[in-house]
């Protein structure tokens, strides 16, 4: 179990096992060499047996950069898939019993409003989504939450939270200039003709945010 202070994160990635439709090493391998430092398989409906060879590919390509490595929705699967903590929402398994379920794990839990990151806060999670800032078809029926929550969560939140929602290089300033200094992307890396390149650019971006 990687053990990582998500304090110094800032570019968290998430894909299927079919990024763009490519092997997901393909994609994952170049996004973590640009910048990525923590990914996050999501394949929410998908067979167990799909998950975990997905989750074979992608777990040797973060420990070998360090990188923490989350599931989405699948507390079920953490253990089998070698997953360092698990990604939920707000209507999937609560985030006190999946505490109870991996004592150890990285617990993450995604927020839409501004009563949902107050909330948030209150529960044993390690860090907090904050989205979709942006309309994504990533989100079907889930409309675009705007800025405000995420500048209510710079100005609140007492551990790590990241910005989520059509991020990419053209609407991350607007991001950053509402507060955040960490975010989530898909398609910005998954649909890139260069993933390398495109995860190197958000880092710098990030980066400079950070230290300004």
């Amino acid at each position: 179990m990687l053990v990582r202070n998500l304090e110094d994160t800032r570019l968290y990635f998430v894909s299927g096992s079919r990024p763009g439709g490519r092997p997901l090493a393909d994609v994952l391998a170049p996004a973590l060499a640009g910048g990525v430092d923590v990914f996050q398989l999501r394949e929410k409906d998908a067979p167990d047996e799909h998950v975990l060879a997905a989750a074979d590919v992608a777990r040797p390509l973060c420990r070998e950069s360090a990188v923490p490595f989350i599931l989405n929705d699948r507390p079920d699967l953490a253990e089998e898939a070698g997953a360092d903590g698990v990604h939920g929402g707000q209507d999937d398994q609560s985030p006190v019993s999946t505490r109870g379920e991996l004592e150890d794990s990285i617990i993450g839990l995604s927020t839409h409003s501004v009563a949902q990151i107050d909330r948030a806060q209150e529960l044993e999670i390690d860090y907090f989504a904050v989205g979709p800032v942006y309309a994504t078809p990533t989100k079907e029926g889930r409309p675009a939450i705007g800025l405000d929550p995420v500048r209510h969560a710079a100005r609140t939140a007492r551990i790590p939270w990241f910005a989520i929602g059509g991020i990419d290089a053209g609407t991350l300033p607007a991001v950053l200039d509402a507060g955040a200094r960490r975010v989530v992307v898909v398609r910005a890396i998954a649909e890139a003709a260069d993933p390398e390149a495109a995860a190197r650019t958000l880092r710098e971006m990030l980066d400079g945010a950070a230290q300004s």
